[in-house]
């Protein structure tokens, strides 16, 4: 049986709509007799008025009705609709300039679009989609594309505004672009909420829930470590992942191939190495990995090591418990670590590889 968040955590989450939540708990309203999505618009009931469900399936089998606002029965976890047509309208055509008057067009107003991308992505819309646009000049420059070329392609009227908004997210001008490391994030949406990948093209340096405690200090360390600017973007790599996680969610497949980027000191390093040697399905102690490394009294530093994983479910950092068998903390949460360790004993063995 799956185990759900806490109850206040979940009721958090209805009062507040978010929408990392979505897919990992349904709530049925007692004083209506329907079952919701945790980002129903919908008057929010009492707490002590509602009850939880990991499926539509339970919600069903106690004696609830699917609500016909939020339709919590569509397999497809969506975003919410202004993200996912802003979202689509930039993937359609990366290099156009949605302008606020455009958005007007589209019913969208300017300053509804601005929140709600700050709230999801950490930037505003604008930001995101200049952004996405200065990702694909840079690819171009590196491609042999002329910087007027480029500057064209992309919708800049003007000279000054393209090196200006070159400048701003890249910190150097167009002409020194072959200096610039880029690395690439994707918002990956699972069924535990939504995860934030970074890769270039040697590989995947980061991977984590965007609701873990610390993400911005580990950002800013990896920028520091690569040299790097982040814009939204998308890569073989990310495609790959993408993919991976698809597939592990779905419970076909525990195996994650995608090359990694990995940066520590050579403890970490192989503390790292022994947590990929881990069996989808089973769990090793602190003192189990200690022992393998041949420092049976570095379960202390085990553990530091463990908590300084960035790639989080790639490299399975959550397949360890204390001695005792109980679970220990994990960068995602305690409710997280306990859902993916009943996942992962429904993935048969013969497909973890």
């Amino acid at each position: 049986m799956i185990t759900l968040p806490s109850n206040q955590t979940m009721y958090t989450a209805l009062l507040e709509r978010d929408s990392t939540f979505e897919g990992v708990f349904y709530v049925g309203i007692k004083t209506t007799g329907i079952f919701c999505r945790p980002t129903c618009p919908a008057r929010k009931p009492r707490f002590e008025n509602v009850e939880y469900f990991s499926t539509p399936q339970e919600a069903l089998y106690a004696g609830y009705c699917p609500c016909l606002r939020c339709h919590p029965m569509d397999k497809e976890k969506q975003k919410p609709e202004l993200e996912k047509k802003l979202g689509d309208a930039i993937e359609n055509s990366p290099s156009r300039r949605i302008t606020n008057l455009d958005l007007r067009r589209m019913g969208i107003d300017p300053s509804t679009a601005r929140r709600q991308f700050k709230r999801t992505y950490r930037m505003t819309f604008q930001a995101y989609q200049r952004a996405r646009r200065m990702g694909e000049a840079l690819h171009e420059i590196r491609t042999g594309e002329k910087v007027i070329m480029a500057q064209v392609n992309q919708g800049f009227t003007s000279a000054s505004g393209f090196w200006e908004a070159f400048k701003q997210v890249f910190g150097t001008p167009p002409s020194q672009a072959d200096a610039v490391h880029c690395l690439q994030a994707r918002w990956i949406d699972t069924p535990l909420g939504a995860m934030l990948a970074l890769a270039d093209k040697d590989g995947l340096h980061l991977l984590e829930f965007v609701d873990r405690r610390g993400l911005e200090n580990e950002i800013a360390r990896l920028r520091r470590q690569t040299k790097s600017v982040i814009v939204p973007g998308n890569s073989a790599i990310l495609e790959k992942v993408s993919e991976e996680l698809k597939n592990y969610f779905e419970g076909t497949s525990a195996n994650f191939n995608v090359p990694l980027v990995v940066r520590g000191s050579d403890f970490e390093q192989e503390v790292w190495r022994l947590l990929q040697q881990i069996p989808s399905g089973e769990t090793w102690s602190y003192r189990q990995l200690a022992e393998r490394l041949g420092q049976p009294t570095a379960t202390r530093a085990v553990g530091n090591a463990n908590g300084r994983n960035i790639l989080a479910l790639v490299i399975p950092c959550h397949r360890v418990i204390r001695a005792d068998g109980s679970l220990s903390g994990y960068g995602g949460g305690v409710w997280r670590k306990k859902w993916l360790l009943e996942h992962e004993k429904n993935i048969k063995p013969s497909d973890t590889g």
